[in-house]
């Protein structure tokens, strides 16, 4: 579990600092579509994003139904996302109905029906997950639910930082863990 824990940071990682510096370039050139009378007070509204790049060796595609950019709070909201992130030996998909990427204090939050799966089998749910850029570290205070190959861990909360490689599980904790019939 500690090699899946740092590549789900190093993932997280990589995503929240490219789709920041996208955001803020591709903005300046993006085209704007109107989406009728103004309910929010944001600085520029983007339907339908759709950004991809390479960061590092890792390749990550981002698509929103929409981006309410907030440039005085550094802030931009994601409404209806899915990002897919494509490593050498395997991918990540991380899908929420909404989510703030807070490019000031490098923190992304993503909320609504979180769900982070992998090629290999991995599958976190949960109803919210932050990463802090600086701090290296992936967190929900809220209860989570991973799964692989029907084994099943459920806690109230969850915690991974790169540097010491380690992913705790915490509040009250179930674990179930069930044999793969090939072995």
């Amino acid at each position: 579990m500690p090699n899946l824990a740092r590549a789900i940071l190093i993932v997280v990682a990589v995503f929240v600092v490219a789709v920041a510096t996208t955001l803020v370039v591709r903005t300046r050139t993006a085209r704007v579509e109107a989406l009728g009378p103004a309910p929010s007070t944001a600085d520029l509204r983007i339907k339908e994003v759709d950004l991809e790049e390479v960061t590092k060796g890792v390749r990550w595609r981002l698509r929103a139904e929409q981006a309410l950019m907030y440039e005085q709070e550094g802030r931009t909201n994601l409404k209806s996302l899915t990002v897919r992130v494509f490593q050498k030996d395997r991918s990540w998909t991380i899908v929420g109905e909404e989510g703030d990427l807070h490019q000031k204090i490098r923190t992304v939050e993503v909320r609504k029906n979180v769900v982070i799966t992998s090629s290999d089998g991995l599958r976190m749910d949960t109803s919210v997950i932050h990463w802090d850029a600086d701090a290296q570290r992936l967190w929900t205070d809220e209860p989570v639910t991973l799964s692989r190959d029907g084994s099943v861990i459920q806690g109230t909360a969850f915690d991974m930082t790169t540097d010491d490689e380690t992913a705790t599980v915490a509040g009250r904790v179930r674990a179930t863990f069930t044999r793969s019939r090939a072995q």
